[in-house]
Parts: C-alpha cells; structure tokens; sequence
C-alpha cells in the first residue's frame, strides 16, 4: 500500500481540452504534479491558464482525464471534487465583502466536521497571515487587496486541502504585498502542500515554482525545471522581458 501511494502522483492531468462555443480555449494539455511540489502555468492572456484550473475543479465541462493522489475526477461535480481535498483560490479572490474576516476564514471549513483541527487550521492561516488576526472582526470588503488575497487563501487552507490550485495571486497588489504572498505560498509547499500556480508575473512565478509549463493559445509549447527555464532564451524573451541583442 505504501508503494502504491508513494508512486501516485498529487494531480495529473492527461489530454484536457476545454471548449467555449466553437473556441478551444485549451487543446488537450497534459502535466504532472508531485505531492509537495508548486508547478506553474505561465504565458499570456488568453492562453488557457484560468481555464484549466476550472476544469480541474469542474467549473467548466471539459474532456480528458484529471486524477488526484489516482483518482479520476473529471466529470464529478465540484463540491465533491473539493471534498476529494482539491481547492481553487479564484482570480480577484470571490472573498465575502459583508462577512468579517473570521466568518470568511470558517466557510472554508464548512465541509470539515473536526472542531479541533479546524482550530488548529486557523491558528496555522493566522501564523501564516498574520495581519488577519489583527482584522478577525473587520469585514472582509474593508480589507486592502493584499489582505483580500490573504484571507482567500487562507479561507482555502481551512478546508485542509491536499491540492491548492491558485489563480494570479499576484493580480493588482503592491510589490511588497506580493513578495508577502510569495512567502507565505513556498511555506505552505514546505508544510508538504501540493500547489498549481498560475501567475502572469512570470520571474516571481519561476522563482518560486520548482516546475513550469507555458501554455500558448491552449497548448503547452515548453515544459520542465524552472530554473532551466529561466536560462531558457525563448522565456527570457517573451516573458522576462529580456533583449537578446543586447
């Protein structure tokens, strides 16, 4: 049993194509990601990053096969998915406005029934983040948008998964706030978390990714180390923004 488990990978994706209308947003993408370890989707707008965390997630029909820790779960509905241990932190964070930050932070557990371990949860996201006890009583719509992304994060941590599938954490926060958020994602991998990454601030995502794929226009054109990939002179032109000529 414990060979089987050792062998299986955290998430894996096989020939997943995602179709909206007659556009095919992604054209059967296929990756691999181990327990413990952050991969990254990288490349531009409309190249199929959100798409596919949707699909693994089932907020998109989609065709393929996606397992976690073995088990397929393509097909299944989502809240089943996200009790299988597999959450998304949305794009623009979809955190409550009205509700205070702890209610924000106990939805996240709404699935768990284990009144210990969700308080050992909160006190881990609030170590984590701790401007968030400072703000427990603070409505999450009074947050700046570096706490928002904190809070959905760590709204998503509550529900103790075993795959976190993270949507452009960096989007509109203040570079200092994103170095924050950065820190506190490789100390979630380093608790033995596996992460999906998509971030379009490609040099912080291949910093902190030990794997990345980038995806053009649906289909992954480059795979592999990121630290190969950032000596990669076609990623370092188009996405690190470097002249070659020079």
């Amino acid at each position: 049993m414990s060979s089987i488990a050792a062998n299986t990978h955290a998430l894996e994706v096989l020939d997943l194509a995602v179709s909206y209308g007659g556009i095919r947003a992604v054209k059967g993408i296929s990756l691999r990601v181990e327990p413990g370890q952050i991969v990254a989707l990288i490349g531009a707008n409309g190249a199929g990053k959100t798409s596919t965390l949707k699909a693994i997630v089932g907020l998109v029909p989609a065709q393929g096969r996606v397992t976690v820790f073995g088990r397929d779960v393509l097909g299944t509905p989502t809240h089943h998915i996200v009790a299988r241990g597999v959450t998304l932190v949305p794009e623009g964070r979809a955190i409550f406005a009205g509700m205070t930050v702890r209610e924000n932070l106990e939805l996240g557990s709404i699935l768990k029934r284990d009144r210990a371990g969700i308080e050992q949860r909160l006190t881990r996201v609030l170590a984590l983040f701790p401007r968030l006890g400072e703000r427990l009583a603070q409505a999450g719509g009074t947050l700046s948008g570096g706490e928002q992304q904190m809070l959905a994060i760590g709204r998503a941590l509550m529900g103790d998964p075993r795959v976190l599938l993270l949507d452009e954490p960096s989007l509109g926060l203040a570079p200092k706030l994103v170095r924050q958020i950065f820190d506190g994602i490789s100390e979630i991998a380093r608790g033995g978390l596996t992460i999906l990454l998509v971030e379009q601030n490609t040099r912080l995502a291949l910093e902190t990714a030990h794997r990345a794929h980038v995806l053009v226009t649906g289909e992954v054109v480059l795979s592999g180390e990121s630290r190969e990939l950032t000596q990669d002179p076609r990623v370092r032109a188009a996405y690190l923004g470097e002249d070659l000529h020079v």
